[in-house]
Formats: structure tokens, sequence, C-alpha cells
């Protein structure tokens, strides 16, 4: 029995020993091991051939190490998933145009504020170079959003896109088309400081640069379940492996709209979590007593305590625009994978009055500071013409994720 044993014993030996020498002789040959973006290896693993690594080299194949996005300034990765969209709070305007429905929307990155009146400044500030006086008063946002027959507000009229004070607070009076523009330039201007940075010729086609690993993709307008999936940021909630012990009216826990923790890193216990109207006529609360909801109109994009994807006001001081042209029931249309609603899709007659729910009206989401709490919850939505504007109503970019994160 002891020598059955000890046979079966160098069997098993010998075959680990033989078995070693194969995988390692396997792992030596080109088009074995596993390959990444970064460890192309030296060799085509389909033909042998030797890869050249020289950007300059045009007689053999360039494959780019540089495989890393370059995300651009002020973006947050936001990790993709599944996810229950919709309104979970109770439809009390019987919209019922955002019911619950499970979906994957997958990474992107997103601004970590709302785009603010120094950003949109900068953005005329270089289109003045670029396009005629009448084009540049097309992009300008409306002041006049701040007039009203019935109130005096004259000094946000006059003061709140251009003086220094309100650096810092969300950009207002921009349409959806105007935020559209912006978010254009903007991926070129960042593009071409990109170039200049790594001594690129600026007439390089953006295929070439992609292919060399340093293009920057297109910022844009997130579209409504990028929004919602990123405002929600579920990844605070879970625990063990796919479970999350529970879901958010808010972008925050529990169903209150003030703190309930007394953590440093989430604020003070009782504070507001997000700028908002409290209650008819009060925008702010009383006069030495205003907590951190002191400001009667929209507010620093950096103050409120950040969610858990680290994005700052996704509920509350504006509401944003987001790219998906309105229907009532595109949760029934939509597919369940990165779900968007574009121009004139699944518009039939018996759905829908096209006369009246044109391809011009786009969805807005989060609440503002002049909105009631109900419109803080990410599954509410609105509309609004494209080309209109109100002072409740900024945006933020978003971009999309590629490649290999990571590796």
């Amino acid at each position: 029995m002891r020598q059955r044993n000890t046979s079966l014993s160098m069997w098993i030996a010998s075959f680990l020993i033989i078995f070693g020498v194969i995988l390692s002789s396997c792992n030596k040959t080109p088009g074995y091991g596993r390959r990444t973006a970064k460890n192309p290896g030296k060799k085509s693993a389909t033909t042998g051939a030797e890869f050249s690594f020289d950007e300059e080299d045009s007689t053999s194949f360039f494959v780019a190490k540089n495989a890393e996005q370059i995300p651009g300034p002020n973006l947050k990765f936001i990790q993709g998933g599944r996810a229950v969209l919709g309104s979970q709070e109770e439809d009390i305007m019987a919209f019922r145009d955002n019911l619950e429905r499970t979906v994957t929307v997958a990474s992107f990155y997103m601004d970590e504020t709302e785009i603010t009146n120094n950003d949109y400044r900068e953005y005329l500030f270089d289109m003045k170079k670029k396009v005629s006086a009448d084009s540049l008063l097309k992009l300008e946002p409306s002041e006049d959003v701040w007039s009203g027959a019935m109130s005096f507000n004259d000094l946000y009229q006059s003061y709140y896109f251009r003086f220094p004070g309100f650096n810092f607070y969300p950009v207002a009076g921009v349409s959806w088309s105007q935020a559209n523009a912006y978010a254009k330039w903007r991926t070129e201007y960042v593009q071409e400081l990109i170039r200049e940075e790594r001594g690129l010729d600026s007439a390089m086609s953006k295929n070439l640069l992609i292919e060399r690993g340093v293009a920057l993709a297109d910022y844009r307008l997130p579209n409504e379940a990028e929004w919602e999936y990123a405002a929600k940021a579920m990844i605070g909630t879970q625990y063990l492996e796919e479970n999350q012990e529970y879901g958010r009216i808010y972008p925050w826990d529990g169903r209150g709209v003030r703190n309930p923790y007394n953590v440093k890193r989430k604020g003070k216990q009782g504070d507001f979590l997000a700028n908002f109207k409290r209650g008819r006529g009060d925008y702010a609360g009383i006069s030495g007593n205003q907590r951190n909801d002191g400001e009667i109109l929209p507010t620093n994009v950096y103050d409120m305590a950040p969610n858990d994807f680290g994005l700052y006001h996704m509920a509350g001081n504006m509401n944003e625009w987001v790219y998906d042209v309105y229907r009532p029931l595109s949760f029934q249309d939509f597919d369940d994978l990165n779900p968007l609603r574009k121009d004139g899709v699944y518009d039939e007659a018996e759905n829908y009055e096209t006369s009246l729910l044109t391809d011009e009206l786009r969805v807005y989401k989060g609440g503002s500071w002049k909105d009631v709490a109900y419109w803080l919850s990410p599954g509410t939505r609105r509309f609004m013409h494209q080309d209109s504007a109100t002072n409740a109503i900024g945006f933020r970019c978003a971009m999309i994720s590629i490649g290999e994160k990571g590796n």
C-alpha cells in the first residue's frame, strides 16, 4: 500500500514539473500571457512582429502605452453599475412619468460642482476673440431672468453674473442650447491646452490623438439616467458584496432634509443638507438663526456637504439641465443599459401628441433655491423649452469613461 502511494506521489510530482515547464514555455512565447493597454508586450500576439513605441516612427506599427484617460479638470469619476431609477417619493403631482425600474449605467465622469459665473465668463472671454458681437450676445446668460413685475430684484439683475462676490455661484439664465454650446467650447479649449502641454501639433486630428492615448473625451450634458444615478450615490449604502441596505429619497440618507449626524465630514448635526425653499415665502429662515441655509439666492457651489460620489449640490441650489428630450412615458421606452431619450424616437401617435410634446422640450432635475423639498428628490423631473432660461436652472458637464481604468 505504501509503495502504491509513493508511486502515485511521484507521478503527480512529475506531472506538475512537466506542466510547469509547458506553462513557462508558453509565457515566453509571443501571444501568451495577459496583456493590458499599459503592458502590450514587445511583439504582436498574432503575428510576432515587433511593436514600435516611437511616435515619430512611421515604418513600423506604433502602439501607445499611454492609455489612461485624461478626464480634465473639475471631474469626479462615477463608477457605473446596476441601479433602481425612478421616483421613490410619493408622486404628489400625479405625473407618473418616472416609475421605478432597474437599469445599468456605464462608468462616467461628472463635474463636482455646477458651472459658475466665473466659468461662464471665461467662456465668453475666449469666444469674444472668435465670433461677432451679435453672436456673442446670443451666448450670454439672460440677466432678465431676475426681473419680475411684482418683485424688486434689481440688485441680482445688475450684479449676479458680473460682480466678483458672485464669482463662484452657479450661473443662471442659461438655456439648454447655451449649455450645450459651452460644453462643446470646453472640449475644444481643454484639448488645445493638452496639445500645448505635450508639445503636439495643433493640427493633429482627433483620431490620431485618440490612437496615442492623449485625447480628451467630449464634455457634454449628462443624460437623465447618469444624472439621477450620480445624484443618489447609492455607493454609500452598500455592504458585503452586492447588497444595499436601503434606498434613498434624496442624495443623502434618511427622509429628512437636515443632517442627522454629528460627523465633521458631513457638517454639523441639524444643518440643512441643501439650499432650497423651506416653505411659503421662506427662503432662508429668520435673521440670526439661519443655521447654514443663510442664502436667500443660490449659494457658493462648494457650500453644503458633497454626496458619496463627491458631488456638490445634487439637490437644491440650482436645477440642472440634462440631455434628454422630455416624454412622460420615457421610463417604459428606455433601454435598460445606458438609457437615453434622443430626438424623435418612439413618438407613435397613440402615445404622444407631438404637436405639444416636441423634441425641443428638455428635462431638468434636482430642485433649486426657490423649490420646495419635494423637487430635491433625484427621481423627480420637469421640462422646459431648450431655448428658455430661468434664474433657477444651471448645469454641469459629464464625460464618458473609456478604456481600462486603473490598469
